[in-house]
């Protein structure tokens, strides 16, 4: 059970101060803890990641890139670059309703965006395996990008944007038609490579199913529970049960997982565990653990690693998947994956405004306020920086960008909770789950 060994504030506090409250309560649906004073920045920072998605997402297919280059030098040597990606075209579907809710753009041109799209990964265009889909593939043809995988996460993001524009655009016919036949067509047995229950990490029609297994806290949850939920090739409710909860402590902060920080951020995006809890084992509230997480990782960042590299404080943190001087690194903590190197991550702050708005917010405010003459631009903040070096990415990542404007985007009005569980398999999968509400 995730337990953290303090007290934060009681309930006349919480009703005092909403943005310092939620450290210690759970949100009461429909109730924004942004303060006044910074709904300005979160709105630019969202309509801005919102940008990315409609100038990154290929207006004939929908498919949306899975990055886009900044540095004049890197486009003029890689030129057009149409590598697609299906996780982000995932967050591109979900950013769509956002945009068409906000209306940043008409609704009718949204949702033809969304039905390209749709129509890319139900028509074949976008080649299937057993209804998955590769990683990375062309945004112009569709095809498998090189040597990429059949990724299990990224078909789940995808799967995920798709049931939001269901309910999102509901009262067209023909999304609602091609999410659920994208849906249908997931053979979650097959992933599972004859274990029945714990899913593989994804297939290569060279090598065949990657031998790891989603067998341990991580970005899973959205996984199993879909999986479960599946109308045609579904995952037993015990499949939620069958992967380990690896313990975690640091500090006053105990918790599950000793994974990334985009890992307590991403399936909570769409999957909506707030007031609910697991009703057998150890009865995890899984949201209050990804709250304890992103608390323990901003405490990790402002002790142990601020003696190493003292621009990281109380409001300066963040370390997250990212862009880095060497590629993409997958690094964060506690404990630590990769060798840190005084590197800042916006998108770990930013990805965690939806749990913990108290100490994302100012994180926000306080590399904005310092760095915001080097790091702000077209889609926002840099994907990634250093303050020790001076390096900034020039590459904006899909992921990235499209993590902040869904937390965002529910901690100002629930909107992606709200679309995405008013599908019946996800409500189905978390009772089969024994999810319940507290």
């Amino acid at each position: 059970m995730t337990t953290e060994k303090t007290t934060f504030f009681d309930r006349r506090d919480f009703l005092k101060t909403a943005t310092t409250a939620a450290a210690g309560f759970a949100m009461p649906r429909g109730f924004s803890l942004i303060r006044h004073n910074h709904d300005a920045l979160i709105e630019d920072l969202s309509r801005r990641c919102f940008q990315y998605f409609w100038d990154a997402s290929d207006p004939v297919t929908g498919i949306c890139r899975d990055l886009i280059h900044g540095d004049p030098a890197d486009n003029a040597k890689k030129g057009d670059e149409p590598r697609g990606s299906t996780g982000v075209t995932g967050f591109s579907l979900t950013a769509l309703c956002i945009g068409a809710d906000r209306k940043w753009i008409p609704r009718e041109q949204a949702k033809d965006r969304v039905r390209r799209a749709l129509r890319s990964y139900t028509s074949g265009f976008v080649p299937p395996i057993h209804g998955w889909f590769y990683h990375f593939n062309d945004v112009h043809t569709g095809q498998r990008w090189k040597n990429s995988e059949v990724s299990t996460s990224d078909s789940i993001w995808l799967l995920a944007g798709a049931l939001t524009c269901r309910q999102f655009f509901h009262e067209d016919h023909e999304i609602s038609d091609l999410a659920t036949r994208l849906y249908n067509n997931y053979d979650f047995q097959w992933m599972t490579n004859g274990d029945g229950k714990l899913l593989s990490h994804g297939w290569n029609p060279d090598t065949g199913f990657i031998k790891f297994r989603y067998d341990k806290y991580c970005q899973l949850a959205a996984m199993y529970l879909l999986g479960i939920g599946s109308p045609s090739y579904p995952l037993p409710p015990d499949a939620w049960y069958a992967w380990g909860r690896e313990p975690n402590s640091y500090g006053k902060f105990d918790y599950i997982g000793t994974s990334l920080l985009w890992t307590y951020q991403y399936p909570f995006a769409w999957f909506d565990f707030r007031g609910r809890r697991e009703a057998r084992g150890s009865k995890i509230d899984w949201f209050d653990n990804c709250r304890i997480a992103t608390r323990a990782h901003r405490e990790w960042c402002s002790t142990d690693l601020a003696k190493q590299f003292p621009d990281y404080t109380q409001d300066l943190w963040g370390i997250t998947s990212s862009s880095s001087p060497h590629g993409y690194t997958a690094w964060g903590g506690p404990p630590e994956h990769a060798k840190i190197d005084g590197t800042i991550v916006p998108c770990a702050a930013a990805g965690s405004l939806m749990l913990t708005p108290d100490i994302c917010i100012p994180a926000l405010h306080a590399m904005k306020e310092k760095y915001g003459d080097k790091i702000w631009g077209k889609y926002g903040f840099a994907d990634a920086f250093n303050p020790l070096t001076g390096w900034i990415s020039t590459d904006t990542l899909g992921l990235d960008v499209g993590m902040t404007l869904l937390s965002a985007e529910n901690l100002r009005h629930a909107s992606v909770w709200k679309w995405f569980m008013a599908n019946a398999e996800p409500q189905k999968a978390m009772q089969l789950a024994g999810i319940n509400k507290i």
